[in-house]
């Protein structure tokens, strides 16, 4: 018989260190001589990252510590690793170098940079023979901004490097055709984004160098996210110029065909470059990602067919195909993110173990969809409070924490997440909202936050806070936000313009707009313009910077706020929200900052998971009015 207990106080099988365990995951698949390799986080070991490959009875390690695969490429990462003519090749955080592990065992195969870390490699790809293609990030000054990109070939037994191409600020490495005469990549300039606009370019292959290069697909308003070579004259890629992410045969003579023709993203934004959307099946079908779920794409009748089963949250960085099967990461609403190898009738085989979750105690991901006032349609995943062994006291509704998803080009798939179940098994709901300006519902969703960021996302989270509240689902009087990264931006921009939260926790955020770009601040090159499209160009927008920015309404500070920043983060600085919390000192709000040495944009290492996740509950409980037993109580200044 269930416990009668108020909301947030109910105890949960469910501790901050499983989550930590399950914070890092696989990632970087691919299929070496048959065998499936990953790299996989760990953050019981200060967050590196291990390769590691499928053996019979389970895997092991290709590389053993302190080798970290892992780069800096557009800060954000490209495919670390890769083999090429038998050697293994990756790039090493700690330095950023590209190594070699051969008989002798492993060396470097990039010099060493006159600064730590001021040349970076990135996206490895096999190139000629004895060769590996990546892109070279290099500094070129004190700015983050002052940056050089290159496409470069690597001997991956020693003999230097040269550079092939440079066609634009931003680069795909280049991959090479089957008969070894062209080679082909992708490319963007400020102040576009990758999801906004690229362009695919071929160039012949000369004297292992690269000839004149053309643009064969893409432009200012067509974004190229992935592309494969098909043939010796053809390639396949992934491209939107109908507003919807979808596969097209591409040739060399110019001619561009869509497979089929369907409104499903069939691609996703490229924060990482070397992500992968789609892999070829052969005699004509195509296994690829639709918004995070499997489908099959038929040429012979223009189909796009989903692949029944419970895996509903595919990894773009885990995602090939090997003797007719699919392998990669994926996970679904009771299961976490996994490496699988799956059929095409379903059938679900695990590379990597399934952790024993205590299911009763897993929230069932609900998609729903809100309406704004103005009737736009904002979806949203759901997990509702769930725990066998409590009930709420008849009459109480539940506090509701409103979950902003990073980008803000990103989006939330309905499947398991453990940070929400440790918060919805002790009775907290969670609603993760795809507020405009998201991934996966096509192009014109997509710019609903063009020069409205501040604005459209922050009134479709209050509005699906709202609605939730109408619907009985939440308590009106309980109602919090969190996010990090841009997540954190909406979160605090929510909080400082709006009273419709209670509290919120914003992580890694963005607080000044103007110092978050590169002309009048000092954020990194990759998204240095990023605000052109969602704010607006400098100078003439500069009204809207100072508006919308959190930094200048911290007057308007509707409640109490839990800060958490690592040090180390090269893209969110910790500068901004240093300044903010300062802003806060004497004011009468309470407020926390947390901290974290050696953590960069997110958090990788598990004594920092647990303890910002153990500290939002107890902040979450001071504001709410619960007791959080077993947490220790996070001191909160005013």
């Amino acid at each position: 018989m269930s416990r009668i207990s108020p909301y947030g106080t109910w105890s949960s099988p469910i501790t901050a260190a499983e989550v930590a365990a399950a914070g890092g995951g696989p990632q970087w698949l691919d299929v070496v001589s048959g065998e499936v390799w990953w790299a996989e986080a760990r953050p019981g070991e200060q967050g590196r990252v291990a390769l590691v490959r499928a053996v019979p009875g389970g895997t092991e390690d290709v590389l053993p510590a302190p080798w970290n695969v892992r780069n800096r490429l557009h800060e954000y990462g490209g495919r670390p690793w890769t083999v090429a003519d038998g050697i293994v090749v990756f790039t090493h955080w700690a330095d950023q170098r590209v190594y070699a592990q051969s008989e002798i065992g492993v060396v470097a195969i990039t010099p060493s940079p006159a600064e730590p870390q001021g040349v970076r490699y990135g996206d490895l790809r096999p190139g000629l023979p004895g060769e590996v293609w990546a892109v070279r990030e290099r500094s070129t000054g004190p700015r983050p901004t002052d940056v050089e990109r290159e496409l470069v070939a690597i001997g991956v037994a020693g003999g230097g490097e040269r550079v092939l191409a440079a066609s634009h600020r931003f680069l795909t490495a280049p991959q090479l055709s089957p008969d070894g005469r062209h080679a082909a990549w992708f490319g963007w300039d400020h102040p576009r984004m990758p999801w906004d606009g690229t362009e695919l370019r071929v160039a012949p292959v000369e004297d292992g160098g690269f000839g004149p290069h053309r643009v064969l697909a893409g432009g200012p308003d067509v974004s190229v996210c992935q592309v494969e070579w098909e043939t010796p004259a053809t390639l396949l890629a992934l491209a939107d110029p109908d507003g919807w992410w979808n596969l097209h045969r591409v040739g060399l003579d110019g001619s561009v065909v869509n497979l089929a023709p369907v409104e499903q993203e069939l691609g996703g934004p490229l924060w990482k470059t070397g992500s992968r959307w789609f892999a070829p099946l052969g005699g004509g079908r195509h296994a690829v990602l639709s918004a995070g779920r499997l489908v099959v794409l038929d040429e012979a009748d223009g189909s796009v067919t989903p692949v029944a089963g419970e895996l509903t949250a595919w990894s773009s960085t885990g995602f090939a195909v090997t003797g007719g099967e699919v392998v990669g990461v994926a996970g679904g609403p009771a299961r976490e993110s996994a490496v699988v190898r799956v059929s095409l009738d379903g059938v679900v085989t695990d590379l990597t173990p399934q952790p024993e979750l205590p299911a009763d105690f897993l929230p069932e991901p609900q998609e729903r969809v809100f309406s704004t006032a103005d009737g736009e349609a904002v979806p949203v995943v759901l997990y509702l409070p769930r725990n066998p062994e409590f009930a709420a006291p008849d009459g109480e509704l539940p506090p509701l924490l409103v979950d902003v998803h990073g980008g803000p080009t990103g989006q939330h798939l309905a499947a398991l997440n453990l940070e929400i179940a440790y918060f919805t098994s002790r009775g907290i709901a969670v609603a993760a909202v795809n507020y405009g300006g998201s991934t996966g519902f096509g192009r014109a969703y997509r710019e609903r936050l063009r020069e409205q960021w501040g604005v459209v996302d922050v009134a479709d989270c209050v509005a699906v806070a709202e609605a939730l509240v109408a619907a009985g689902l939440a308590d009106g009087e309980r109602l919090g936000i969190k996010g990090g990264s841009a997540g954190g931006f909406t979160a605090a921009a929510s909080l400082t313009t709006t009273k419709t939260y209670r509290a919120g926790t914003v992580m890694y955020p963005v607080l000044d707009l103007a110092g978050w770009t590169g002309t009048e601040g000092d954020t990194h090159d990759f998204e240095s313009r990023y605000l052109d499209g969602l704010i607006g160009p400098l100078p003439e927008a500069r009204p809207r910077y100072r508006d919308r920015s959190p930094l200048a309404n911290v007057g308007g500070l509707a409640g109490p706020v839990l800060f958490q920043q690592g040090l180390e983060d090269r893209i969110c600085p910790p500068e901004q929200a240093d300044r903010f919390v300062a802003r806060l000192a004497g004011r009468g709000i309470p407020h926390a900052y947390q901290r974290f040495a050696g953590e960069q944009h997110g958090f990788r290492q598990a004594s920092t998971i647990v303890a910002a996740l153990e500290a939002e509950l107890s902040f979450y409980g001071q504001v709410f009015g619960f007791e959080t037993p077993g947490v220790a109580r996070l001191e909160l200044s005013r």
